[in-house]
């Protein structure tokens, strides 16, 4: 078996590099009418895994022109949320997967954690939230401390009045916050629990406040690609909790998400939108990720179907009556770019700069199971009358070198009502921060 394993590795990657590649550019599966091609399947999938390096001293992303961006904080163990404080004081949730003694079994398991070291995850968790302040206003944190640590996979954050809410893997915890402190010691104590177990298969758990304060929102993602480890683990995932506040309780607000990250709400029509990464391997030009507004209540699809009513074939039996509700999202966001992080550009006093004024921030963790690659940037998408108003555009790009090695590749990102975006890089460990040039 220890020849049978590289040599395994290096044929699946062998195939991987002589599989089918894209038909179409990923523009074809952007925006709200994105361009649908018959599935492709094959024994092999595509993999094209970008090989985790890192940035040469003093190397970072590029900015697009009009901006410029900053190394606000370095030196970070994989961040992957960012949250920030009321006074201007960022939080980075320094976070990788937990154990999974289910996920990684047998052979499939064993080389999919080889692709996932390959791409620069896998890695121990610090299980820690740090804290990062820029003092004196030029756009660098010149402090940091541990804020919190001892935590299970942290990921989600949010701050209702002087409750600090954390979504952990497997559950929400709240703990006391003052203003202004640059560490939390007491201890937390559980709001409700999140379905996690030894499967686990997406991890990260985001959160959001309603704008009254009452409510949280957590997203919990499938466990599997397309439900190959039976719709039995699959209970309460793919969907979006809604959690009462005050008692704990929770309910099901949105389901047939595969895997959702970031939300945002969008204050022109105060809907709650969420980023969602789609399935893989049903081709390179196949399925769009993509971001869309929320109904309490609806079924977006996972497993059964895709984009709306578009029947996943490997999925058996069917669920004819829920494929006829599935509900199209909004706008795709290119197939396996892997699209985590969202933002809504800000209002008022510290809001981006035009043209980034009206609209949302999409953190591009970058594609697997594309040829060519896919995501590995920042985009933005202008919004008009609170629904998208045009084609994305690039912020940040650059994370990957002339060879296809990841130097980075951003995740979560977040206003810092400074008028900057800030973007966490795990595989960097960067926070980078992106403003007007001038």
């Amino acid at each position: 078996m220890r020849l049978a394993r590289p040599l395994l590795l290096l044929a699946l990657l062998g195939l991987g590099a002589c599989g089918e590649e894209a038909r179409l550019p990923v523009a074809a599966g952007t925006g709200p009418d994105p361009q649908l091609p018959p599935p492709r399947q094959s024994w092999f999938p595509t993999v094209n895994v970008a090989p985790a390096q890192g940035w040469p001293e003093g190397a970072g992303p590029v900015a697009a022109q009009g901006l410029r961006v900053q190394d606000f904080a370095g030196g970070l163990q994989h961040p992957r949320w960012l949250h920030v404080l009321p006074n201007g004081d960022v939080l980075a949730a320094e976070s990788d997967a937990p154990p999974k003694p289910e996920d990684s079994q047998g052979i499939k398991g064993w080389i999919m954690g080889l692709l996932m070291r390959r791409a620069g995850s896998n890695t121990p968790s610090a299980n820690r939230i740090t804290l990062l302040r820029d003092s004196d206003g030029d756009g660098v944190a010149d402090q940091r401390s541990v804020f919190l640590e001892g935590l299970n996979s942290p990921f989600g954050m949010a701050l209702v009045g002087n409750d600090f809410y954390v979504a952990d893997t497997d559950a929400v915890l709240r703990f006391p916050y003052q203003p202004g402190e640059t560490r939390i010691t007491a201890p937390g104590t559980k709001v409700t629990d999140l379905p996690a177990g030894p499967i686990n298969h997406h991890w990260t758990k985001s959160l959001i406040a309603s704008p009254d304060g009452a409510r949280l929102y957590a997203t919990v993602g499938s466990n599997s690609n397309a439900a190959e480890n039976g719709m039995e683990a699959e209970e309460g995932r793919a969907a979006i909790w809604e959690i009462d506040r005050a008692t704990g309780a929770k309910r099901l607000f949105a389901t047939g998400l595969r895997n959702p990250n970031g939300m945002m709400w969008v204050p022109q029509t105060g809907a709650l939108w969420a980023a969602v990464n789609e399935r893989d391997m049903l081709g390179s030009d196949l399925v769009p990720d993509y971001m869309t507004s929320l109904r309490d209540g609806g079924f977006y699809g996972w497993p059964y179907s895709y984009y709306g009513q578009h029947r996943d074939p490997r999925i058996e039996p069917q669920r004819p009556e829920l494929v006829s509700r599935a509900i199209v999202p909004d706008y795709a966001l290119g197939p396996h770019t892997a699209s985590l992080g969202l933002a809504w550009s800000g209002t008022g006093e510290g809001a981006m700069p035009p043209p980034y004024a009206q609209g949302a921030f999409i953190g591009q963790h970058g594609s697997w199971n594309r040829r060519p690659a896919s995501g590995y940037k920042v985009i933005y998408v202008p919004f008009q009358d609170g629904m998208p108003g045009g084609p994305p555009v690039d912020v940040l790009t650059g994370f990957l070198d002339g060879e296809g090695n990841a130097q980075g590749r951003p995740v979560g990102v977040a206003l810092d009502g400074r008028g900057g975006l800030l973007v966490a890089d795990d595989v960097g460990g960067h926070v980078w921060r992106v403003s007007a040039a001038q």
